[in-house]
């Protein structure tokens, strides 16, 4: 699970995009909106869900 903390630690060292297995919790997809840092959920072989900032990936 993508949760907050992992979301604030990635955008304080400069990470833009974070790449979870499984699913965010409602706290780390605000988190990530207010960091501008693009949050993908439930990586898979040709599926994923991104939560924010769907203009940093292109198909």
């Amino acid at each position: 699970r993508a949760s907050y903390e992992m979301v604030q630690k990635s955008a304080m060292c400069g990470v833009e995009i974070l790449f979870a297995v499984s699913a965010a919790t409602t706290l780390a997809v605000e988190v990530a909106e207010r960091c501008n840092l693009t949050l993908v959920g439930f990586c898979k072989p040709g599926r994923a869900t991104v939560y924010t900032h769907p203009q940093r990936l292109s198909n």
